[in-house]
């Protein structure tokens, strides 16, 4: 009697800890790792950052396995230019994608010679470094940096291929209720620009606001339990590191 006792009030603990974990996951903050390169140099793979979902209110994506429990947006808040936002993908509702925002609803977006026009306004940037070398899959490449000035006062890095690869474009209107999306990492990143795959991502996408890194390591330098390559594997100035 005392063994089934136990039992059910193991389970009980149990089923209580997941409803608690999933409502802190759901409504209030969670983690994600990075797992590709787009978004650096600001983001690196290996990277594990806490997003919080209360930011811009809560959708049917706030919601492990995205149920359809309500059609809009509940609490909703508008996101800023320059945020970076974990959204689910319009090609499937499902992929999580973490990128910076740049155009707001109404707003017309284009590359002229590499650089980046929001409403006929170039966006200012400034080159601060010029020998930097960064990911772009599993290939390294050479880029120049710069930081870069968007009308609403927010600076951020990004980074470009020497060669200035993606030059020109046409001209991306942001319909009503979406977002267009950047990688930093502005030749190595699958983002707004590629309408078929991304495309403009609606707001009842948009997961959360990225806030900050709590962990990151290397795998390429070591497993996490190998603890003597620590000091190679972990990353540990990018702990608690606020993201921008």
């Amino acid at each position: 009697m005392l063994d089934k006792k136990f039992f059910i009030e193991n389970i009980k603990t149990l089923f209580l800890a997941l409803v608690i974990a999933i409502v802190i996951r759901s409504l209030l903050i969670q983690p994600f790792y990075i797992p590709s390169s787009s978004m650096e140099p600001n983001l690196l793979v290996g990277d594990r950052l806490f997003v919080t979902k209360y930011s811009y209110g809560y959708s049917k994506h706030s919601f492990p396995f995205s149920p359809p429990i309500f059609k809009d947006r509940l609490f909703e808040s508008s996101p800023k230019r320059g945020d970076v936002v974990v959204f689910k993908t319009p090609a499937d509702n499902r992929t999580d994608y973490i990128k910076r925002l740049i155009g707001l609803p109404g707003d017309q977006i284009r590359f002229l010679d590499s650089n980046l026009y929001i409403n006929n306004s170039e966006v200012l940037k400034s080159r601060i470094s010029q020998n930097d070398k960064i990911f772009c899959g599993k290939k390294t490449i050479d880029v120049f940096t710069f930081e870069e000035l968007l009308s609403n006062g927010k600076k951020h890095n990004t980074v470009y291929l020497k060669n200035y690869s993606f030059k020109d474009s046409d001209i991306y209107v942001v319909p009503d209720d979406h977002y267009f999306f950047l990688g930093d990492n502005r030749d190595c990143s699958k983002d707004s620009r590629f309408l078929t795959s991304v495309g403009y991502v609606h707001k009842n996408n948009l997961v959360g606001k990225a806030r900050f890194i709590f962990f990151s390591s290397d795998k390429s330098q070591g497993s996490i339990f190998s603890f003597w390559k620590w000091n190679k594997s972990i990353r540990f100035d990018r702990f608690f590191k606020i993201i921008n």
